[in-house]
């Protein structure tokens, strides 16, 4: 088992890596910018090293100066969480090389599967169903408009690597096609630093549906069921529940199916996410894998009862599965709301500052994952998520009214959030009746 696990992020992901952690009895490392001095996650380890200035690219994406803090520390192992080093093959492939157990998959598979052109030929080749689209780098706009063609409009252009909604675009027609690509490939470029693109049938009025995975070194691999993610706001997740009210248990056997098959033929190991998109007839094609932790995981966790952050770290220290495929059920129903620091009256800017004053729900079937408390300072330059609010009740429409109640109860001051936003959104009638698509808050918006 490992023994002291350095946690290479910031912020709830760090607290949750924490509080796992102390449970089984493992000893933690924070590292932390100078940003982040006063964070909770840097009090609330073992130990904390600070590992640079603020800006990201000069602490929690230097690789070099969170390898320095492990070896000082003497930790055996390092936890990405999410976001920053979480999908680099390059850092898991150094975490190999000095010895260091990296809570993940191996570098070889995060390679491939990091690489969404890639990744869906291996879904192919495996049987997956794929959506209709390029098996081969697109690295110019003429090339990608003769595929575009042969594909059939519409089309969505993506950056081969990256994620997060950054380097998309969609084109309707021929006409549309030129911009869309240069747009879409500038912006993969300054994202990821790689300008490929690949480029698929754009699939319309989907919804967007995960299947939670573990597979451990011995080639047991078992799914958790879905989580529906399809409210969100220019492909960034914003509310996200399971299990999914789109799905009968035989599609969900058969999703869940795939996405078993999906992780074996990538030989993957650990804990990640097959993500599809499921159109209203029933058809459901794989869209992408991701290779850790997910924002989302709790609702999963809720529904079946599994840690996931303890099931990873005992993957990662060579133990087999202990649960089968047969013990997993789904009971209840769990929703999240990602709540952040942002203006949603100002498109949605961000709005870092301190926190003046703040009450956050509690009771039955509610958890709040945050890292934030009165007085503390928001730094201004990461991601604006402080906080999750995650309800669970015994079937969806309980779900629903407790995360109204609980939505009504958070005070935040001293910030701008988006609770109010969160608070509409949940009490708008097609969200209650559970009939919507990734459209839907792009919907909700025109016809404010």
């Amino acid at each position: 088992m490992i023994q002291k696990l350095l946690i290479a992020n910031r912020g709830e992901i760090a607290v949750r890596i924490i509080r796992a952690c102390r449970e089984m009895g493992i000893e933690t490392v924070a590292v932390y910018s100078e940003a982040d001095k006063e964070s909770l996650h840097a009090q609330l380890a073992d130990e904390a090293i600070c590992i640079g200035p603020g800006p990201s690219s000069e602490s929690y994406l230097n690789m070099e100066r969170i390898m320095s803090a492990a070896m000082l520390s003497g930790a055996d192992a390092i936890h990405p969480g999410f976001g920053f080093l979480s999908e680099n093959g390059k850092f898991a492939a150094l975490c190999e090389k000095c010895g260091i157990t990296f809570v993940g998959p191996d570098a070889a598979v995060m390679e491939n599967l990091g690489n969404k052109q890639t990744a869906r030929n291996t879904m192919a080749s495996a049987g997956v169903p794929v959506i209709p689209g390029t098996d081969h780098p697109v690295l110019d706009a003429e090339r990608g408009r003769a595929d575009a063609l042969e594909i059939g409009y519409p089309v969505i252009i993506k950056a081969a690597l990256g994620g997060g909604g950054k380097g998309m675009r969609t084109a309707w027609n021929p006409q549309e096609f030129h911009l869309a690509f240069l747009t879409a490939q500038k912006e993969a470029q300054m994202a990821f630093g790689d300008g490929t693109m690949y480029i698929e049938h754009y699939v319309e009025h989907p919804r967007h549906i995960e299947f939670q995975i573990l597979a451990d070194s011995f080639g047991n691999v078992i799914h958790l069921g879905e989580r529906d993610c399809s409210i969100q706001r220019n492909h960034q997740k914003m509310i996200e529940e399971s299990p999914s009210k789109a799905l009968s248990d035989s599609l969900r056997e058969r999703m869940g199916e795939a996405a078993v098959k999906a992780a074996k033929a990538a030989h993957y190991v650990n804990a990640g996410t097959i993500e599809f998109l499921l159109e209203k007839n029933g058809h459901f094609y794989f869209m992408e894998m991701n290779t850790r932790i997910q924002v989302e995981h709790p609702v999963t966790e809720w529904v079946t009862g599994i840690d996931l952050v303890k099931e990873q770290i005992r993957i990662a220290s060579g133990e087999s599965l202990e649960i089968k495929q047969e013990d997993v059920k789904l009971l209840g129903h769990a929703i999240e709301c990602r709540i952040n620091a942002e203006n949603p009256k100002k498109h949605f800017r961000p709005c870092p500052g301190t926190i003046t004053e703040l009450h956050l729900p509690g009771g039955k079937g509610i958890r709040v994952d945050t890292d934030i408390y009165p007085g503390y300072t928001i730094p201004p330059y990461y991601d604006s998520m402080i906080a999750k609010l995650i309800v669970h009740g015994k079937n969806r429409e309980e779900a629903v009214a407790k995360m109204q109640s609980a939505l009504g109860e958070v005070i935040i001051e001293g910030i701008d959030t988006n609770v109010d936003y969160q608070f509409e959104i949940v009490n708008e009638a097609r969200y209650k009746s559970g009939d919507f698509d990734i459209g839907f808050l792009e919907m909700q918006e025109r016809d404010s």
